[in-house]
């Protein structure tokens, strides 16, 4: 009798495992991601029927700063994040200590100066106050922007490690001011002119063209700045990033992109 009751638990305790096994596949067919608002989550909105065609569940958090995506996704919260540039990514890994790599690069949102008070490069008066992004890569950005505007000048060759410290001629005494990006679009009436990440820009009822000066398709903002998937680094293979990445790679969200932001947003792959 002992033989069989042990027999029958241990029967039991397989079918248990059995089943817990199948609820952990169940989990594995589900990619969690995060994401800013615009344009970032409606991109991953499109793709939501794409990604169960493919057998997986697109779960979207939606994130309005650029620190807990990424914190979340090296903790495993998330399975990837979507809203950053490699060369933040690059910093935040430094800063932080995460360990996040770029998967697959999607689009590219040109970096543009706006203006509420002023509304040319020529009328910006002497002093002006210019917001520019508070982080070491969109400042670095916002200045090399200003700077091909004709604004300022800047240590020749300091690239993406430009700060207010390396401006050799402001002609103009602008006031630069670093404030937090998101926090940009709030200010904006309280500037002359500010710069500002595409997506807030959006956020914020904006688009490229309204920019007085902006970045271009085709030169350095483009190439350096192109906003990828992003994962902890070991999971670039997993089943439901490749997945993420075969419905991400093809015509009809390229044309989805240059239909819905006419500019704004631009497609890289």
């Amino acid at each position: 009798m002992k033989r069989k009751i042990l027999a029958i638990t241990l029967v039991l305790a397989i079918v248990l495992v059995l089943l817990a096994g199948c609820g952990g596949n169940a989990n594995d067919k589900k990619v969690v991601i995060g994401a800013t608002p615009v344009p970032h989550v409606e991109i991953l909105e499109f793709i939501v029927d794409k990604m169960a065609e493919e057998g997986f569940e697109l779960e979207i958090k939606t994130f309005t700063d650029y620190v807990q995506p990424n914190l979340a996704t090296d903790t495993g919260e998330l399975d990837a994040n979507f809203f950053q540039h490699v060369p933040y990514m690059n910093n935040f890994n430094a800063e932080y200590d995460t360990d996040l790599v770029s998967v697959f690069p999607v689009h590219f949102e040109p970096f543009g100066l706006y203006g509420a008070r002023v509304g040319s490069l020529d009328e910006l008066p002497d002093g002006a106050i210019i917001a520019v992004p508070n982080d070491v890569t969109n400042g670095a950005r916002a200045l090399n922007l200003l700077e091909e505007a004709g604004l300022i000048k800047m240590t020749p060759g300091v690239g993406l490690m430009a700060t207010k410290l390396d401006i050799l001629d402001n002609p103009k005494n602008l006031d630069i001011r670093e404030i937090e990006a998101a926090q940009i679009p709030l200010i904006l009436p309280d500037v002359d002119m500010a710069t500002m990440n595409g997506n807030y820009a959006l956020q914020a009822g904006l688009h490229i063209r309204d920019a007085v000066f902006a970045e271009y398709v085709g030169g350095f903002g483009a190439e350096t700045f192109a906003n990828p998937i992003v994962v902890k680094a070991g999971n670039e293979n997993d089943p439901g990033i490749l997945a993420l990445i075969r419905v991400l790679n093809t015509a009809g969200l390229r044309d989805f992109i240059n239909d819905k932001y006419d500019g704004a947003v631009v497609p890289v792959f």
